[in-house]
């Protein structure tokens, strides 16, 4: 019987301060592909010395971005990872061996996430960050949808966990989680918009303290000191701010 085969794919906006250290861990797959999306700076250069599985286009939905690369991938299994992700040889070994004779479907991975050089481990979620994620499924089994921003995705077949954890270095500082929050706010807003439905003031207003509280004591925030409480903020703020955004501000 033949081995299943893996397809690595990367997509990248102007990403050259992570994209060569990122694809560096990359050679467990049987095949890279990196979709470059309105690159504008030196990322073309570098991913063309890992691959010549290259595909540049211009994109302002995640779910076409994400597709223009996993419908050509040809692994029987795809691994996405992000330009500000990195695979350990732990990790690499445990998805080469998990696929050897997995059924079809989909593994959740867990995520160390990492503010500058600090690990922060508790608190993810409420649309600001995540402690674990699909990025290991055979193909087919994942689909995402037409949102600009958090899309939703279709997961067939089995779900699985892996044990070894992806490593995500999600801001630099603080400012860098700031200006994370504009951005993901006024793309959200573009969705709302888009959606005919902006939700009302006092909603979001309410999920401003739901959602705080989930993370800073649900999710044990609070182990996190500031850190923690800043994971919390965002989380409450950016419903909040993509509703003022929306209503507020034209496209």
């Amino acid at each position: 019987m033949s081995q299943p085969k893996l397809t690595i794919l990367v997509v990248a906006h102007n990403e050259q301060e992570h994209l060569d250290d990122c694809l560096s861990k990359l050679g467990f797959g049987d095949e890279l592909m990196v979709v470059l999306d309105k690159c504008t700076d030196g990322s073309k250069a570098i991913a063309a010395k890992y691959t010549d599985r290259l595909i540049e286009g211009s994109w302002d939905i995640e779910g076409p971005r994400r597709h223009a690369g996993l419908d050509v991938c040809a692994g029987d299994w795809i691994l996405e990872v992000d330009a500000d992700e990195r695979v350990s040889d732990e990790l690499a070994a445990e998805i080469r061996t998990a696929i050897q004779t997995a059924p079809f479907g989909h593994f959740l991975i867990p995520y160390d996430n990492y503010v500058g050089k600090t690990l922060v481990r508790h608190g993810w979620g409420g649309s600001w960050g995540v402690s674990a994620t699909v990025r290991l499924f055979a193909k087919g089994a994942k689909v995402w949808g037409e949102q600009r921003i958090h899309p939703g995705v279709q997961l067939k077949g089995e779900r699985m966990w892996l044990k070894n954890r992806m490593v995500h270095l999600v801001d630099k500082d603080i400012s860098d989680m700031i200006q994370r929050l504009d951005r993901y706010s006024t793309a959200r807003a573009r969705d709302l918009r888009a959606s005919g439905d902006i939700g009302s003031f006092a909603n979001n207003l309410r999920r401003l303290s739901s959602r705080f509280l989930k993370c800073y004591f649900g999710r044990k925030g609070y182990k996190e000191g500031g850190y923690g409480f800043l994971i919390a903020l965002m989380a409450g703020l950016f419903p909040l701010l993509s509703y003022l955004k929306a209503k507020l501000e034209d496209d």
